[in-house]
This record gives C-alpha cells, structure tokens and sequence, in this order.
C-alpha cells in the first residue's frame, strides 16, 4: 500500500508538471509580498508531498493531474520523472529555508527566496524551462547520479502528442 502511495511517476505528464509550476507562481509572488505563514506551510507541504508521493498528496498536484490537464488542456507530454521529482526536491529545500526565515522573522531573505522560487517556477511554466532538470542533466554528467537513473531517464520510448 505504501510503495504505491510513496512513489514518484515515471513518466511525468509535462503539461501537468508546468500547472504544478503556474500554481507554485502564483503562491511564491503572493508569499514575496505577504509573508502569510499559512501560505508558506501549504507551499513547503505541496513540495514536500510531491517528492515523497508525486501528484497523490499534494492538492495541487490533484488539481492539475484530475482537473486542469484532463479537462482543459486534454494532452499528454511524457518526460522523464526522476528529473522532475529532484526539482520538486530543491524546491523543497528553497521553500522550507524561505519557511524558517519567515519563523525567525528574517523576511529579506524569505522575499529573495520566494522570488526565486517564483522565476524558476515562471521558467518552468510559461516557457517549459525546468532548471532542476538541468541541474539534475549536469549532475548525471559529471557522474554523480548513478548511470541506472541516466539509463532510466534515457532509454524511454515516449510519444509526443
């Protein structure tokens, strides 16, 4: 039961990664300007719920895996998921530091946080640039992501629709 709740897909829908991404936007612009701690908590959560589970825990990964992409966007763009699942995880790490800025009333640097997670996140929704999957591409070459993740990542027959 578990395995199949923790689990990351492979493949990943890519248009429902950059709805995920518009709704990470828009939370990080609104968190730049408020600081509200209940916004940051469900930010922290949703990255934290999308590395552990992919889409099954996080709302908005719901949102867009069971409404946006079926209903709206009716395609599929297979790419490769454990790319996406280590940007989910550095958006972690960026959301939950901007989180114990926020908790230490050190706001600067929660604002310079949020706003770079807002341009990564623009990045990845508007024109379909994924910086962690650059990151996570550079970090296979050099070797130090197992080549059996690479071979996952490249051996995959996906049809673009």
């Amino acid at each position: 039961m578990f395995g199949s709740i923790f689990s990351f897909p492979h493949p990943v829908n890519e248009y429902a990664a950059r709805v995920v991404a518009g709704c990470v936007l828009l939370l990080s612009i609104l968190l730049a300007f408020t600081m509200s701690l209940p916004v940051a908590v469900f930010l922290f959560y949703g990255f934290l719920a999308r590395v552990l589970a992919g889409p099954t825990l996080s709302p908005i990964g719901q949102i867009a895996t069971k409404l946006v992409v079926p209903l709206i966007i009716k395609r599929d763009k297979p790419v490769a998921g454990p790319p996406k699942r280590f940007a989910q995880a550095v958006g972690l790490m960026v959301s939950g530091l901007a989180l114990i800025f926020i908790l230490t009333e050190q706001s600067d640097i929660s604002r310079i946080l949020y706003i770079v997670l807002a341009v990564f996140a623009a990045a990845e929704s508007i024109v379909g640039f994924c910086a962690g999957c650059r990151m996570f591409a550079l970090l296979m070459k050099m070797g130090l992501i197992p080549e059996d993740v690479c071979e996952a990542c490249n051996n995959l027959n996906f049809t673009q629709s």
